[in-house]
């Protein structure tokens, strides 16, 4: 029983927990990254892309809307 608790707190964390994370620093920290933060960011995108793609629907990684002041 243990073993099957522990397999699904693993997957839990994989697929819903650190995607989640990831999502909120790669929206704060996408257009003020150094060259070498980027290279980690589409690192945690590649290893936790199961995770990303089942999180993807409900979450919006689109830029704010620009306001014009006239």
């Amino acid at each position: 029983m243990e073993v099957a608790l522990l397999y699904l707190a693993l997957g839990g964390a994989y697929l819903v927990a650190v995607p989640l994370v990831i999502f909120f620093y790669l929206q704060a920290r996408w257009y003020v990254v150094s060259s070498f933060e980027r290279g980690f960011m589409y690192f945690l995108v590649f290893f936790f892309f199961p995770g990303l793609l089942v999180l993807s629907p409900f979450l919006n990684f689109r830029p704010k809307r620009r306001t014009i002041e006239a």
